[in-house]
């Protein structure tokens, strides 16, 4: 459950509320595709953006749609006390696990960190993937606090950064986590250009955005990994390339992967929560005409 491939979808908007209708056929789509598990409001699905109520709903269509395939839900927030009605709505909803980032607005301190999953833990059953995320919480977890955190019961999973480029540097990253980490503990690459060397370098899991709108294309990469075919998937992502380097050119991956949707007609056309306005017209062009050169059709 916290292997292979966790396929991340958005959570898809119109005129300024949740699209239930088109996110109930991207959880669909992902569990007809193959993927080990679907992570609802990550990053992807844009949590933070979402009240209680609007996120209670998203875990439901998620777990009600996603047949026997498992679900994570999100429950990061900024307060403690939502972080918590986060988890009960999870609970409620059937989900197999839940995703949690430390949000800051005050910057946090370890032992904040380190509490909040404590606190975490001690209130739900259900397994938790530790998720770091400097880029948008803007706090860095060290891996002293991993192997703190690890040790709370329940914890199941870590979702780390990109590892270091090139071999032993990300073999080395990897030997220094799986140090400080229980046996059961998994961990999970994100950052999708990356994600091959990741999982060629020992990560157990890929907790991947592209996955959640183009699965087949996510899958070629994780099942060449997970066979051991490592020239394979290194080489599956190298292909990619060009996407990889909209996300870079693009200000991130969410407002690519959001136009992809919206031109294979998964959802509708400006389906971001705003102010994220999404591409211009021009980056959408190019989105397009990248998505034809790789073929990526749906």
């Amino acid at each position: 459950m916290f292997t292979g491939l966790s396929a991340f979808p958005l959570t898809p908007f119109v005129d300024d509320a949740v699209d239930a209708a088109a996110y109930a056929g991207l959880i669909e789509r992902l569990a007809a595709s193959g993927v080990d598990s679907i992570t609802a409001l990550g990053s992807t699905g844009s949590y933070a953006y979402l009240s209680l109520e609007e996120r209670s709903r998203v875990a439901r269509l998620a777990v009600a749609h996603a047949g026997a395939t498992p679900v994570h839900v999100g429950v990061g927030a900024l307060r403690t006390s939502h972080v918590l009605e986060n988890v009960r709505s999870a609970e409620a909803a059937g989900a197999s696990g839940v995703l949690l980032a430390p949000m800051t607005y005050q910057p946090l301190t370890p032992d904040d960190v380190f509490e909040l999953f404590a606190t975490v833990a001690d209130a739900t059953e259900l397994p938790v993937i530790v998720y770091d995320n400097p880029g948008t919480t803007h706090f860095t977890f060290t891996t002293e606090l991993y192997g703190r955190i690890a040790q709370l019961p329940g914890i199941a999973s870590v979702k780390i950064p990109a590892l270091p480029e090139g071999d032993p540097a990300a073999s080395d990253r990897m030997a220094q986590i799986r140090a400080v980490l229980p046996d059961h503990v998994t961990v999970g690459i994100s950052g999708d250009a990356s994600a091959a060397a990741g999982l060629t370098a020992g990560c157990d899991a890929w907790y991947s955005v592209i996955a959640g709108t183009l699965p087949e294309v996510a899958l070629r990469i994780a099942r060449a990994a997970q066979s051991g075919d490592r020239d394979a998937a290194l080489q599956a992502s190298a292909e990619l390339q060009p996407l990889w380097s909209l996300f870079s050119t693009m200000g991130g991956s969410l407002r690519v992967t959001a136009a992809i949707a919206e031109l294979l007609g998964l959802v509708a056309p400006r389906s971001l929560p705003l102010p994220i306005l999404g591409l211009t017209a021009a980056q959408r062009a190019e989105v397009a005409r990248v998505s034809d050169e790789l073929g990526l059709g749906g």
